[in-house]
């Protein structure tokens, strides 16, 4: 339980740098997409994540929602995975373009779902 709030307040860090710096954010994916780990990483953290979350959903108020979270966050991480790290590093860059616009909006969701996650996950 503890470890699912602790990644309800990454999102909330990482969330505020979004809604205050959005070009910000689009740079610093578009520089993390060049770094030779970028890859390894984001499959390696989705994966643990998501087991994480898939092992410990009854310790929250919402465990279905955890459990589906968890199994989104391993099938994301099987997916890239698949594409491989070519296609994911493209990915990365296109749509730190593309959304660049979205990244405020999205950020505030993101933030309320961080504070979502840490309210279920410590309230029981």
């Amino acid at each position: 339980m503890y470890f699912i709030a602790s990644f309800g307040l990454l999102i909330i860090v990482l969330s505020a740098i979004m809604i205050i710096a959005p070009n910000y954010w689009s740079n610093g994916i578009v520089q993390f997409s060049k770094k030779e780990y970028f890859h390894w990483f984001e499959v390696t953290s989705r994966l643990l994540i998501g087991c994480v979350f898939v092992l410990y959903n009854e310790t929250t108020q919402q465990p279905m929602l955890i459990l589906a979270l968890g199994y989104l966050l391993i099938f994301v991480a099987t997916g890239l995975l698949c594409i491989g790290s070519s296609k994911h590093r493209q990915f990365a860059v296109w749509s730190a373009d593309k959304f660049k616009p979205v990244f405020r909006p999205a950020g505030c969701g993101s933030f309320f779902l961080g504070m979502y996650l840490i309210y279920i996950s410590i309230s029981i």
